[in-house]
């Protein structure tokens, strides 16, 4: 494995490590706020740092004269992240940090198989194999087996 794809599974970790984190804290935000009051404050501090970071500091800024060229459904990202942040929020509420995250790494996983599977959003046609198969298999096990333990 070079260094990029390294790097690259150290960002998704981090990211997995950071949304699970995020769930929790989303989650006791709605106690207070309600969830799409949560929802609605979470994506509002996201777009005032995005704001700062883009318009003001001009990271990527020229990029956004792109916005007109883009393919329709990849602006669905946005609404998209409506749903997750209410969804998490809300299991999150409801089970435990870990149950929760499980049913979400579970759901992805096959989720993103299919995408791959399809080569549909623009991923690269990747077939689904028999060891993949196995592969979300033992992991579907393996969350079972965390979900049965206390």
């Amino acid at each position: 494995m070079d260094g990029i794809n390294v790097l690259a599974l150290v960002a998704a970790g981090i990211a997995g490590a950071t949304m699970a984190t995020q769930g929790k804290l989303n989650s006791q935000l709605s106690k207070d706020l309600g969830l799409f009051g949560a929802t609605f404050v979470v994506h509002l501090l996201a777009t005032i740092i995005l704001a700062v970071l883009v318009l003001i500091a001009g990271i990527e800024r020229g990029n956004l004269a792109g916005i007109a060229k883009v393919k329709w459904y990849t602006l669905l990202g946005g609404p998209l992240s409506i749903v997750i942040i209410y969804s998490v929020a809300y299991s999150l509420g409801k089970v435990s940090t870990a149950a929760g995250t499980t049913g979400i790494i579970v759901l992805q996983l096959l989720t993103a198989a299919l995408i791959d599977h399809l080569g549909i959003l623009g991923a690269e046609r990747l077939p689904f194999t028999p060891a993949k198969a196995l592969a979300v298999a033992l992991i579907g096990v393996g969350a079972r087996i965390l979900l049965m333990s206390k």
